[in-house]
């Protein structure tokens, strides 16, 4: 049976064909696969954007996950809602994600666009070639206003779940699975994944698997980094939540509910500016009662990881 689209009411200013494209996606693709075009998040203001969180000062020598860990103490859902959070300090000079419940996989929803575009421009790179006039505005409209026909046409073009899979490889995820056929929402993933394709998409200076040297050129990271920036509003909720007002953020969120159980799939991954410094945050849940739930769940849960991250930035008196 199709997971329902959402049908929380459409933002001021978007386009009404979006929504028929997005009706006709659905018919197509059998989910509802999240954030869908043209019905963005708006019942609710999402939490009010925070300034830095204050988890209290790390303890000396105390890991970055089990900083994080003691951080999302309060945050932590009950019952059957289920949450899995990773973050990096890019300007840390650590490599260390530090991550909660990093070996919990979740559906993907439409987190699964940024995956599709960096799979999309890896093959364009090796083919010598940049993206069409089509490719590019299908990606604008999968990344800003999350258009489910856009994906299914850059999910067929990068050749489905065997295609993403190859662009892992060469990305470093190591535990993501496509889902079947064009139910490209029905990803599986673990929120240190997600902050690996972050690392992939934001990373100023080469980042390579170990298999393989060969991942986005400079271009196509600027590429992505741009459109995750520009997403339509009403979408901009979710790990944006951790920096301050006006703070600079780039992100892509993506939202289900599950005809199954009525429940709700959450998630956001993306990149913040908090006091100058750069955080990449992927946060998953599932279970959520509502979308306004889930939605508080995952702002709350960002702001505490960004600030179990600062909390090493100065960890205990110098």
């Amino acid at each position: 049976m199709p997971d329902r689209q959402n049908r929380t009411p459409t933002a001021r200013g978007l386009r009404a064909h979006t929504l028929r494209a997005c009706a006709a996606t659905a018919a197509m693709a059998s989910l509802a696969a999240c954030s869908a075009t043209g019905t963005p998040y708006e019942a609710q203001a999402p939490l009010a954007r925070a300034g830095k969180p204050a988890p209290g000062p790390a303890a000396p020598h105390e890991d970055r996950g089990a900083t994080l860990a003691r951080a999302l103490g309060t945050v932590l859902p009950r019952g059957n809602t289920r949450l899995a959070v990773a973050v990096f300090d890019q300007d840390s000079g650590s490599q260390e994600i530090a991550s909660y419940g990093q070996d919990a996989t979740f559906a993907t929803a439409s987190i699964i666009k940024v995956n599709i575009l960096a799979a999309l421009l890896l093959q364009s790179q090796d083919e010598h070639r940049e993206l069409t006039a089509a490719e590019r505005r299908n990606a604008e409209a999968m990344i800003r206003t999350s258009d489910n026909e856009a994906a299914n046409v850059l999910w067929r073009a990068i050749g489905e779940a065997e295609g993403l899979a190859a662009a892992n490889e060469r990305l470093g995820l190591s535990s993501t699975r496509g889902g079947p056929g064009l139910r490209w929402g029905l990803t599986q993933t673990t929120a240190r994944d997600q902050v690996k394709l972050l690392r992939a998409v934001f990373s100023r200076g080469p980042v390579a698997s170990a298999r393989s040297p060969e991942t986005l050129s400079q271009a196509s990271r600027s590429y992505i980094r741009d459109l995750m920036g520009q997403v339509a509003q009403g979408q901009d909720w979710g790990v944006s939540a951790a920096g301050p007002q006006g703070s600079r953020w780039a992100l892509k969120n993506g939202w289900v509910q599950r005809s199954a159980t009525g429940l709700w799939v959450i998630n956001s991954i993306g990149q913040v500016t908090v006091h100058g410094r750069r955080y990449l945050v992927s946060v998953l849940s599932s279970g959520n009662a509502s979308m306004q739930s889930g939605i508080s769940l995952v702002e709350r849960a960002a702001r505490a990881a960004v600030g179990a991250a600062s909390a090493h930035v100065h960890p205990w008196p110098q």
